[in-house]
């Protein structure tokens, strides 16, 4: 993939992950982006990259990709019976051509196809989502999770945390009808983060000055060649409220009684960790995930 296709996804753009995945972006991109190494102090860098390679990006509205499946009669899931099993693997990215976490992410675009076919697919009479994610893009995660939340009105889901449920990947967890993690496990996050890259110092130190010149006041608003004006950071802070706002409703939405609007919002982003986070309402239990998935394969397809 691309460091211009890399820095348009993390940079200048309201993200629901994990701020250790954050860092982990900024330094991967600090240093080629400025020429020197980036430091990131305030929190430690965490690397959680299920696979490797690329992915090019592929189109949503017309269902193309879950088309290709319905043309050569395959299911976009793996079966256990009558229970389709869904994963949530690593970063979350609103478009990619394949329906899993082939390269360290999975798409909101492959998740739509397989939650969509699931709803109607008579074969299906439960999901499993298995969620290990530090979060990813705001775009298309809000139209993803409405998915889940629709197929859990009709039929029996389950996300089983092998790991981690953070930020974007903790908002599909909550879809589900119940949420089991590890007592290892963490689960929360529910914040939004945003990056400002100030390249300007280091471009005057090499003897460069960059002139902007754009029409319109606001066109070159948060550009990397200028420090962040203070009524910039203002409006982007604004949109990043906005979005976490948005993110504690629809939370609070899916879980309902056992976690509200407000009782997201007041966790502050925190993380939690095992039965941490079923006191907090953000889980049903803690236990072993396999174990978890045997009881409900078996409470699916022995009804």
């Amino acid at each position: 993939m691309s460091l211009s296709r890399i820095a348009s996804l993390a940079l200048n753009t309201p993200l629901m992950i994990h701020p250790q995945k954050a860092a982990a972006i900024a330094v991967g991109l600090g240093a080629r982006m400025t020429g020197g190494r980036l430091q990131v102090s305030e929190v430690d860098a965490v690397r959680h990259t299920a696979f490797q390679n690329g992915r090019p990006s592929m189109g949503v509205l017309d269902d193309r990709l879950g088309r290709s499946y319905d043309a050569c009669k395959m299911k976009p899931y793996a079966m256990d019976g009558n229970v389709a099993v869904i994963p949530i693997e690593g970063t979350l990215v609103h478009k990619g051509a394949w329906v899993e976490s082939d390269s360290g992410e999975t798409s909101y675009q492959g998740l739509q196809a397989q939650v969509k076919r699931a709803l109607v697919d008579p074969a299906v009479r439960g999901v499993v989502f298995e969620v290990d994610s530090f979060g990813g893009q705001v775009a298309g995660a809000f139209e993803t999770a409405e998915m889940i939340f629709e197929l859990s009105q009709a039929k029996p889901t389950i996300a089983i945390c092998t790991d981690y449920a953070y930020s974007a990947g903790y908002l599909m967890a909550s879809a589900a009808r119940q949420i089991v993690l590890p007592e290892t496990g963490g689960i929360g996050s529910i914040g939004v983060v945003t990056m400002h890259v100030d390249m300007s110092g280091a471009i005057e130190r090499q003897g460069y000055k960059v002139t902007i010149i754009a029409a319109g006041e606001h066109k070159a608003d948060g550009n990397a060649y200028e420090p962040l004006p203070p009524e910039v950071f203002n409006d982007i802070m604004g949109e990043v409220q906005a979005a976490r706002t948005i993110f504690a409703n629809t939370v609070g939405k899916f879980r309902g009684e056992r976690l509200s609007a407000a009782e997201a919002l007041a966790t502050e982003a925190n993380c939690f960790a095992g039965a941490e986070g079923v006191k907090a309402g953000l889980a049903d239990a803690t236990g072993s995930p396999l174990a978890a998935y045997q009881a409900f394969v078996s409470t699916i397809n022995g009804a």
